[in-house]
């Protein structure tokens, strides 16, 4: 099944980011082996892109957020919780003591 976005057919992740961004991810990541000069003429691109729409950093946060929301538990895999000293005790605990009503 095909996938697509308005009139754009949508084949990868970086499909979906460069459609919601409405520009290619090179522009913000750069390229491997880019030279000095690609890479002033990238950011100054980017800067112009920025000034003319302000709304895109916001846009950029949003969908940086739900990634991350996404693929949090593959990004930041959970470790068992270990049992931490209580305060002041030098013995461990799990459990928080109950307060006496």
């Amino acid at each position: 099944m095909k996938n697509f976005i308005g009139h754009h057919e949508v084949a990868t992740d970086a499909d979906y980011l460069e459609l919601a961004l409405g520009t290619p991810l090179e522009l913000w990541l750069g390229e491997e082996g880019e030279s000095p000069e690609e890479r002033a003429a990238r950011l100054d691109a980017a800067r112009d892109i920025l000034a003319d729409d302000p709304a895109l950093i916001a846009s950029v946060s949003r969908i940086a957020a739900e990634a991350i929301e996404t693929h949090a538990p593959v990004l930041f895999p959970s470790r068992r919780r270990r049992p931490r000293p209580a305060r002041g005790t030098g013995r461990t605990t799990t459990v928080p003591k109950a307060v006496a009503a």
